[in-house]
């Protein structure tokens, strides 16, 4: 193992040391009181797509892989978790640990495709993929077609915590995000997501030095779509469907879209890029109606001209320049 990444668990705790730590904690503070003062099925969403924008973010901003399919992943969890609670009976978290492993053989599968290509060729790959699975949704009768799957039941969590109730519902969502933020740290700033960002930042290198490239970047689009699905999966039970337009392409692209305006190769730029998409979507629907796209996607435009790095990316880039002067 290289010099350079043997100080990588030290460097995972700095993340959370000083001022970092108290941003953290903040955040944290604010997520737990946030249903107190806002609708917490808006909030539970956004934190199912903040997961997703984690998962996505681990693959292309940590990897340097661009998938233009991980809708897939998502979707495909959220049509089994949601058949298994409302027509099999299963538990809810049993049917989120379904849909979970579920979008784990099918990264696998779509993996081992897709990762014999490189830049654009892997990205048309996985949305050829994708389109696959869309196309199986909409035609096997077990996913309802276009109407999807409705009236999936919340459930007792273990049999015992009814999650009939919003805030207890709320509460279980954050602690799955926040361990799944947590985790993310971890691979990151492990000798493995080192390995990664080796991989992204020169590939011919890394494999001069002797690493399996392919079996690292297949591990990695597992893992990423091992998080989409329970995302995937999460989003179903908190909103009681699964629909067509979680497996369509334009979620693909929406979650791109989180990813940039938040910051990629950031922690919270994901967050923060989920919780800006949903929220616009939410406060422009019921006013400009179809027309949200189009700003949302002008609001893209300005980003990327203006905020090269994201929201969070320039404001880091902002901090080491003061720290500099």
């Amino acid at each position: 193992m290289p010099a350079s990444f043997s100080g990588a668990p030290a460097a995972a705790v700095s993340v959370f040391a000083g001022h970092g730590r108290k941003l953290w904690l903040l955040g944290l503070a604010l997520l737990i009181a946030a249903p107190y003062f806002v609708y917490p099925v808006f909030l539970m969403n956004a934190l199912c797509f903040a997961i997703f924008a984690c998962a996505f973010n681990l693959l292309l901003g940590y990897t340097g892989l661009l998938s233009f399919g991980h809708a897939a992943f998502m979707g495909s969890a959220a049509y089994v978790t949601g058949w298994l609670v409302r027509s099999a009976g299963w538990p809810p978290e049993a049917g989120v640990l379904a849909g979970t492993l579920a979008a784990t053989v099918l990264g696998l599968l779509v993996g081992l495709v897709a990762i014999r290509r490189q830049g654009i060729y892997f990205a048309m790959v996985t949305l050829a993929m994708a389109q696959m699975i869309y196309f199986i949704c909409l035609q096997v009768p077990y996913t309802g077609g276009e109407d999807g799957l409705q009236g999936v039941p919340r459930g007792k969590l273990l049999g015992l915590l009814p999650l009939d109730n919003d805030l207890t519902m709320y509460f279980v969502v954050l602690t799955i995000f926040v361990a799944v933020f947590l985790a993310v740290v971890r691979i990151v700033y492990s000798p493995y997501g080192q390995v990664l960002k080796a991989i992204r930042e020169n590939e011919p290198r890394a494999i001069s030095l002797g690493y399996d490239v392919d079996r690292y970047k297949l591990l990695a689009f597992v893992l990423s779509t091992t998080i989409a699905g329970l995302a995937g999966s999460l989003k179903t039970v908190v909103l009681g469907f699964a629909t067509l337009s979680d497996v369509h392409w334009s979620l693909s692209g929406e979650v791109v879209l989180m990813t940039l305006l938040g910051g990629m190769g950031t922690f919270a730029g994901p967050v923060v890029g989920a919780f800006t998409i949903i929220g616009l979507q939410n406060f422009l629907a019921d006013r400009v109606g179809s027309w949200v796209t189009v700003i949302i996607g002008a609001i893209f435009v300005f980003c990327v001209i203006a905020f090269r790095k994201g929201i969070v990316g320039e404001l880091l880039a902002w901090q080491q320049r003061r720290r500099a002067k």
